[in-house]
């Protein structure tokens, strides 16, 4: 085990919005250290959200992602040599990671032409309650209702 806890990791906001959450995202959505990259196809993203839905980006994007964000996941757990998934109510850090990864792994796998179209046809997607990740988020809370029998077994 660590002796001492590892220092909490702040990052900065960015440059257009000052949001934290908007570099958390960046930072998930950059590949092989892009980050301008990165930060132009979110951007173009939040852009194309605004032409297409007469709404701010941002807020549409963070309306989408609280539809996004799980409450609580299930946890493989070994119980007398069988194995349960055990429901678990998420840490607030965690459920904002899976939100964001969950969203960029879901806009990478459209159909659209760019990553930019990509992302603002997953953002427009979520914030209406539909698409592939507020999907995954619902799986995960019906996986975590129907063993709710073995939440007993919480560690």
């Amino acid at each position: 085990m660590r002796k001492a806890k590892p220092k909490k990791r702040y990052v900065l906001p960015d440059p257009k919005f000052k949001d934290t959450l908007v570099t958390k995202f960046v930072n998930n959505l950059m590949l092989e250290g892009k980050k301008s990259l990165a930060f132009g196809i979110f951007y173009d993203a939040l852009e194309i959200v605004e032409k297409k839905t007469t709404e701010s980006g941002l807020e549409v994007w963070k309306r989408g992602l609280n539809n996004v964000i799980p409450s609580v996941e299930v946890k493989s757990r070994r119980v007398g040599g069988a194995n349960f998934q055990v429901p678990t109510e998420v840490r607030p850090e965690r459920k904002q990671s899976l939100g964001i990864k969950w969203m960029i792994n879901y806009a990478r796998k459209r159909n659209e032409k760019s990553m930019k179209e990509k992302l603002a046809g997953e953002i427009i997607a979520a914030s209406k309650g539909e698409g592939a990740a507020v999907k995954k988020k619902d799986d995960t809370h019906r996986m975590a209702e129907a063993n709710k029998a073995y939440s007993h077994f919480r560690f």
